[in-house]
């Protein structure tokens, strides 16, 4: 079994697992809510007697001796276990989520070194046909010695043409699972949007030539398609409107 068909194995039952722990906080957390009503309920009323019971004088007015029944403080204490479990499960839900995100850098990463990899190997076996082709013409006139240097240039454009498509080849299948993970961006690499991340998929530009972004994902601000006409960011058609206002 290859690497990503692992990772994609263990991505099937990841939902399922998740779905498990966000019900059972969901549970603990229904079970708390009743808990501190109830804890609630019964302060204020044991406060109320305490009260009436100062007033009549059958208690000390002494903070030091007055208290909580046993039974108030015990649903305080199991109201801390329950929020401590539900902790717990928060971090093993993230914990889960994490360790896939790392597999998948991993993924990355190990794709990235065989795209790499072709690559070098398509250039090494353009350059020695490269070098043949150029020994067998060195003895003729000028004009074939030109012809040479045009199949060098043609030969390293078909490796650079066919390096650009296995590129692009990655890009859709890094895409095609529909996530989207929090890659660390070059910062050589300009990025755009109001999630100011790089560009990628289908972008639109703001109509606005001050626009201090300029270019937006299609996805970030509810486009399906490119609109008709003029189109503003949600920034420069609110200032606009308050333009037009005044």
């Amino acid at each position: 079994m290859s690497f990503i068909d692992e990772f994609q194995a263990n991505l099937e039952s990841l939902p399922t697992i998740l779905q498990k722990k966000y019900a059972l906080i969901r549970d603990l957390d229904k079970s708390l809510q009743e808990i501190v009503r109830q804890n609630e309920q019964r302060c204020e009323q044991e406060i109320e007697d305490i009260k009436n019971g100062v007033r009549a004088g059958n208690i000390t007015p002494d903070t030091s001796l007055i208290r909580f029944s046993d039974e108030a403080l015990d649903e305080q204490k199991h109201s801390i276990r329950i929020a401590d479990e539900k902790v717990a499960l928060a971090v093993q839900a993230y914990d889960l989520v994490d360790t896939h995100i790392q597999q998948l850098d991993q993924y990355l990463k190990r794709f990235d070194e065989e795209l790499r990899l072709e690559r070098e190997n398509a250039a090494a076996a353009v350059l020695p046909a490269t070098s043949l082709d150029g020994s067998a013409k060195s003895g003729r006139s000028s004009e074939g010695g030109r012809g040479g240097r045009k199949k060098t240039r043609l030969a390293t454009a078909t490796a650079a043409a066919a390096a650009a498509t296995e590129v692009a080849a990655a890009v859709v299948a890094a895409n095609s699972t529909g996530m989207e993970l929090d890659l660390p961006v070059d910062s050589n690499e300009p990025t755009y949007c109001f999630c100011n991340q790089v560009s990628f998929g289908e972008m639109v530009a703001c109509d606005n030539p001050d626009c201090k972004i300029e270019w937006f994902h299609f996805g970030c601000v509810g486009l399906k398609e490119q609109p008709k006409g003029k189109w503003y960011c949600s920034d420069c058609a609110a200032a606009k409107n308050r333009r037009r206002s005044r």
